[in-house]
């Protein structure tokens, strides 16, 4: 008997995502693919299959292990996928996260003008 999972239940399962609902938006704004084809959020994955995800700068990349019909606990996830994204391409995302703007505690609420600015940030 195979296992036939969808892709956005899958991405949730191997907690690649915290809700499914949030999985299956990714998929239907083209953010997650396998084999390289853009995919909707009923499609069927099967061991073997590449998954790409992208993530702001970067595309991640992971190889479907085996099939499973619930979630699983973060310790078991290796089991089911295994990450293929370079080393190099997780520094970059890592180097994204670090230059975030930060204001000194008790400073209080940011200003109109400081708002202006992080969101001119986080759209470069």
């Amino acid at each position: 008997m195979t296992l036939n999972i969808r892709i956005d239940k899958f991405l949730w399962a191997v907690r690649i995502y915290k809700t499914r609902s949030l999985s299956s938006e990714k998929c239907r704004k083209s953010q997650v693919l396998i084999n390289g084809v853009e995919v909707k959020p009923s499609r069927i994955v099967k061991e073997g299959d590449i998954i790409e995800i992208k993530v702001s700068p970067i595309v991640r990349k992971y190889q479907v292990l085996k099939l499973l019909e619930n979630r699983v606990g973060a310790k078991l996830v290796s089991e089911y996928i295994i990450e293929l994204t370079p080393e190099t391409e997780l520094k970059k995302l890592s180097k994204k996260k670090i230059n975030f703007v930060s204001f000194k505690p008790g400073s209080g609420r940011p200003t109109k003008r400081d708002r202006r600015m992080i969101i001119k940030f986080l759209r470069d």
